[in-house]
């Protein structure tokens, strides 16, 4: 819809698209990486938003990859530092632009049990992140979470998460079908809610 901001698809061929990836056989990476979201058209992976006169703005990634201060990286990354930390058990971290606002990059860290996120185990994970990837890696906040949400396979659900955060409603981000925690949400929609 005009003036507001959405996935950018491709409901028709273009040039540019690409058609497959090497050593993909059958095409089961190609597929996943574009059509899954949006079944019959091509995901881009950007938010645009149309405006009256015709033009657009394109506001930056929709997907988990971070874009953080002009350098892209993978959430790995970050999750092969702060999980090799002796109290952290698990972690999840997305980076939220606010479409055209400042980026806000938090990550949520589920720790050992009796372990509790103090100033200084906060300090730790930030300074290993810096350390051991870079200060572009380190985020704006780190907070103590019950559970990561995954999907039935295992696979932490980044994407949906960041869309919680940034203001869409639950049932339009996941399934609880489609999850094997699906209480797991129920903190990111209200971290959502303080943060909008």
């Amino acid at each position: 819809m005009v003036g507001e901001v959405g996935e950018l698809v491709i409901t028709r061929p273009m040039p540019s698209m690409p058609v497959f990836f090497w050593n993909d056989p059958g095409g089961k990476r190609y597929l996943e990486s574009y059509f899954d979201q949006f079944p019959g058209a091509w995901r881009h992976g950007d938010w645009i938003r149309f405006t009256l006169r015709g033009s657009s703005v394109i506001y930056g990634r929709s997907d988990s990859t971070i874009n953080r201060f002009g350098i892209r990286m993978g959430t790995a990354e970050i999750y092969r530092v702060v999980e090799a930390l002796p109290e952290v058990r698990d972690s999840l971290v997305v980076d939220l632009e606010y479409l055209g606002r400042p980026s806000f990059m938090p990550l949520f860290v589920v720790l050992q049990p009796g372990v509790v996120l103090d100033d200084a185990l906060r300090q730790r994970i930030c300074m290993e992140i810096r350390t051991k990837a870079s200060a572009r890696h380190v985020p704006d906040e780190v907070s103590q979470v019950e559970d990561i949400p995954r999907t039935l396979s295992g696979k932490k659900m980044e994407v949906p998460v960041r869309m919680l955060l940034l203001g869409s409603a639950a049932e339009k981000v996941a399934s609880p079908d489609a999850m094997s925690n699906p209480e797991s949400l129920r903190f990111f929609v209200e971290y959502g809610a303080r943060r909008c």
